[in-house]
This record gives structure tokens, sequence and C-alpha cells, in this order.
């Protein structure tokens, strides 16, 4: 994308748009897993769409916001505030006020910001306005959009929404919802479902399983935040099939198949990582994967329409030594085996752990993190516009240098695979691709870069 690339965005004032129709009032508690700390921040997305003939005289941003009140009828609780009780527990209190709707224009062409759609995008603060006081979590609109008309006639839809109320799955299934409206239906495809109490903690709680993920010792993550922001280096890597290739190359021929692309690319990169940082020998290593726990394998029995938080963390806990020394099949079978321990009892017990403990965060110590929303449906979302260019994350992770993501991508060779934006202080950066390059052969610069061109 063309970092360089400067334009002017003109902004009408912002709005509350408002449920079309009378809602409930009344108050909603949030499940136990939503209301886990790492979860109180706005979580930002955009999506970027296409001049479409057959829309000629239809403007997006009336079409957009005429259906935002219809939706809302529906999922009237992002129409209310969010309030905190006894002991930190979170409480939508459905007043109706509204979300936040931002109507602008720019002046740019959607060409103009060239062929290859990734965040960081430029002028994100034009396109996605931070209203003052709007990102609270708490007391605040819980969600906000912003819908900027291009002069080629195509848009973007950018957004924020406060993640308690919703993980990626719970996002796109309300902006699909939004969607299905926009294009001319009375109510959505998938009827919201709240059912909040199915992830509550238990009466009374009992924490069951061992929660590596959860921080034991409150103060640590800040202290290690601080020090990873020190002169860091910012890369996007892609991994296509030649790549994958390579890094399969590694394993045993009879051990590829018992494994995921998404496993086998996590361990190679967390093993590089750790290489790149040169962590003392002894020092715990830990690699947490996002787990969508929507899966029937769980057996939650979550209502279709559940848009709450499903989402918890397997942790793989290592030493810096024996993730170096072992071959590659050694993290993935930490890694394997941490998912493995992800189960139905698990996810009850984090609940349960929430409460006891007065909902602590994850642990950031020794992290590296992914989250795999390659699958995630936000690039599937039609507002009679078709499907848009690039939809997904707005910009990087809020850890930068600690958690990730994967996004589907296809280079300039039109190949598929994935991104994976990391970011790493400048020296450990120059040996992490050291480190790729002696895997992945190409010439002196790194292949993985390259097919990014």
């Amino acid at each position: 994308m063309a970092q360089s690339l400067l334009f002017t965005v003109k902004r009408r004032a912002p709005e509350l748009v408002t449920p079309s129709k009378p809602t409930p009032r009344e108050i909603k508690l949030l499940s136990d897993i939503d209301d886990h700390d790492i979860l109180r921040f706005h979580i930002p997305g955009i999506q970027f769409y296409k001049y479409e003939p057959i829309m000629t005289g239809k403007d997006p941003v009336d079409v957009i916001r005429k259906a935002l009140a219809k939706t809302l009828v529906f999922y009237y609780p992002f129409a209310g505030r969010l309030r905190e009780g006894a002991g930190r527990k979170l409480m939508v209190d459905c007043t109706g006020e509204g979300v936040l709707f931002i109507e602008a224009d720019a002046d740019v062409t959607l060409k103009d910001f060239g062929d290859v759609f990734l965040p960081p995008f430029p002028c994100l603060d034009e396109l996605l306005y931070d209203v003052p006081g709007s990102s609270n979590v708490l007391n605040a609109p819980l969600l906000l959009i912003q819908v900027t008309r291009l002069k080629c006639g195509g848009f973007i839809l950018a957004l924020r929404m406060n993640h308690t109320m919703s993980d990626g799955s719970g996002i796109v299934q309300f902006l699909n919802a939004l969607a299905d409206i926009s294009r001319g239906m009375n109510e959505p495809s998938i009827s919201p479902v709240w059912c909040r109490e199915l992830l509550s903690a238990r009466d009374p709680p009992r924490v069951t399983c061992i929660h590596p993920e959860i921080e034991q010792e409150p103060g640590n993550n800040k202290t290690i935040i601080l020090s990873l922001l020190d002169n860091m280096v910012r890369r996007t890597f892609f991994f296509g099939p030649a790549e994958v290739a390579k890094i399969h190359s590694l394993l045993p021929t009879n051990m590829i198949h018992q494994y995921t692309k998404f496993e086998i690319i996590t361990a190679f990169v967390w093993r590089c990582r750790t290489i790149a940082l040169q962590s003392d020998s002894d020092e715990e290593v830990r690699m947490m994967s996002v787990v969508n726990a929507r899966s029937r394998l769980f057996n939650l029995k979550l209502p279709n329409g559940y848009y709450g938080n499903v989402i918890v963390y397997s942790v793989a806990v290592t030493s810096a030594r024996k993730l170096i020394e072992n071959p590659l099949e050694y993290a993935l079978n930490l890694i394997q085996k941490s998912k493995a321990n992800v189960t139905k009892e698990y996810i009850h017990s984090l609940a349960d752990l929430m409460v006891i403990k007065g909902r602590p965060s994850l642990s950031l110590r020794g992290l590296f993190g992914v989250s795999n929303i390659t699958h995630a449906g936000i690039k599937d979302v039609d507002f009679g516009w078709g499907k848009p260019v690039y939809g997904g994350p707005a910009k990087d992770s809020s850890f930068p240098g600690i958690v990730s993501y994967y996004l589907p991508f296809k280079n300039g060779k039109g190949e598929n695979g994935l991104v994976l934006p990391l970011h790493l202080p400048a020296h450990a950066m120059e040996r992490f691709v050291q480190e790729l390059d002696s895997v992945i052969k190409g010439d002196s610069t790194s292949r993985i870069i390259k097919s990014l061109l």
C-alpha cells in the first residue's frame, strides 16, 4: 500500500444513530468470558469498496445510516452504554442512546491506495476519527462507524467496537446484519441472541484447570510492553505454497499431515523469533494461540446468532533452550497439546477464575501470540456494492511485538497465502530474517519479503 499517500477527509459532525423503533430499557450482564480484562478496549476494522455501476444514484452513507437505525432494533444492546458493578462486573445499560456515525468525503480514489491492501493504512486517523471521549470503555458509545465516500464512487467503511461486546465472529455477524438490511431485507438473516449467562461463572465458581495464559503477578504487563516498544521495527511476511513447502522439509514426511498449515507456520515463526531475541537459555517462552470455541467440538451449546466473545487462549510453555535445540516437531507438539487442553470444562473454569481472581489480564511474560483471522468473514460483507477489496483489521495488534495475526493475501505472482505483520527490535529483526533465510532459500534478500512485492 502507498504509505506515503496523503489526502484530505472532510467530515460532518459526528451524530448518534438510535434504533428506528422503541427497544427494551433493561440491564444485560456480559458473560465472564466477555468480561476479561484483556478485552477492555475498542477494536478497529476497515473495509474498502469499489464503485458499483448498478448502485449508481445510491449514496452509501445514506443507505448504511438508515440501515444502521433499523439494525439497532435487533441489536439494541449496542445502542446502550457499558457500566461496571461490584467485583468489576460489566453490564450493558440498554439506554437506546445510540451509536456514533460519521459521514465523510475524501479527495482520493481507491486506485490511489495501490494494489496491496494491508494495515497500516495511510491517514487512518482521518478515516476512523476518534471522537473525543468515545474511546472510553465505560459510559461511552459501544460502536463508532465512519463511512467515507471516495472520488471514484467507491467508499470506505471503518468501525470501532467495544471488544467486550463481541469477538471477531460477533462483529462480522453484526456487519452482515447491517449489510442484509442495507440490501433491502426487513430483518437480519441470522437473528441475534444474547444468552450471555451460558458463559458466565458457575455457582459456586470453581477453578478446575491450570490457566497459564492468566497473569499471576498483577502489574508485570506494563513493564513488559514498555521494554518491547524500544527501537521497534515492523515488517510483514508472506507465507505462500513455496514457503510452506520449505518449512515442511524440516519435518519427517510422515508427520506433515498431523498438523495444520497454521500450526506449522506458527511453530516455525515462534522458534525463529526466540532465536532472534537471544533469550536466556533457561528463560520461559510461551506461544499463545487464539481459539474460537464456537466449534461443536467444544459442546458449549451456544445458539445460532450468539454474538458474544467465545475466544479463549491456549498457551504452550517451554524454555528457550528446549525450543531452539529441539526439532520443529517439538514446538508443534507443544502447540497441539496446549490447544487440546482447551475443552468445555477449561472454558467454564476460566469464567470461574475471572470471578474468583478479580478478572486478571493475560500474562505477557515471555509471550508470543497469534490469531488466525483468515476465515473471519469480514472480507465477504456486502452492503450492495459487492464484496470489499479488503476487509479486516484497520491496524496492527494492540500489543505490537507480542501479539500478531494472520491475514489472507495474494501476492504479485498470484500466489495465495498468509501474511504476518511482525514487530521486533531492529537487531532482532535482522536476526529473524537471517533465520528465515537459512530455511527458505532464495538470494541474499529474503524471498518471504520479496513475495509481497
